[in-house]
């Protein structure tokens, strides 16, 4: 029984790895950084897989990415830690690993706890992506931003976008939740 259930946790790694890939290239483009569905990916990766899972399957997509595979939004390759962007990337690992842990701590999982966890898995998206954005513009590739351009570009923009979907992998994680634990 205990192989069965590694071979599980493997292919459900694999398929939120796959998953995320697929939601780098549905996109809808808005300047500077471009609305995905990968955040909603990352969100169901740690609700569904828990922390280390999620944070797993996310990081072999990160990996894979810098490996060469043009699984990213813009491509692939080891030279994309330059780019801008790459903290998103960043910030995806650590919310899916931050959205699996306060979502394994609670009991009763509610409609309104999975919001709050998908939130806070927003901000270190956000926060870990607009950091980086400022350091690579300002301090590597020679491209300076200033706060305001980074604010509103890196964050009025793309996140309604992403505020909806905290509500939808909400709703979702209520309905998956119970079929996976059946399986």
């Amino acid at each position: 029984m205990e192989q069965k259930s590694k071979i599980q946790k493997m292919a459900m790694c694999s398929l939120f790895t796959a998953l995320t890939a697929v939601g780098a290239f549905i996109k809808i483009p808005v300047p500077v950084v471009p609305f995905t569905l990968q955040f909603l990916f990352i969100m169901l990766a740690g609700l569904l897989l828990g922390g280390k899972l999620g944070a797993v399957s996310v990081g072999a997509y990160a990996f894979l990415g810098l490996a060469g595979l043009p699984i990213f939004a813009e491509g692939g390759g080891f030279w994309y830690v330059l780019k801008p962007s790459f903290g998103y990337i960043l910030g995806f690992v650590l919310a899916a690993y931050v959205i699996g842990r306060i979502t394994e701590k609670m009991e009763g999982l509610t409609f309104g706890k999975i919001l709050a966890a998908n939130f806070v898995g927003l901000a270190i998206v956000y926060g870990a992506g607009m950091v980086y954005y400022y350091l690579i513009c300002n301090y590597v590739i020679n491209t300076p931003i200033g706060l305001w351009p980074l604010f509103l570009y890196c964050l009025l923009l793309p996140v309604p976008g992403d505020i909806c979907l905290c509500f939808v992998t909400a709703v979702l994680t209520r309905r998956l939740k119970p079929v996976l634990a059946r399986m």
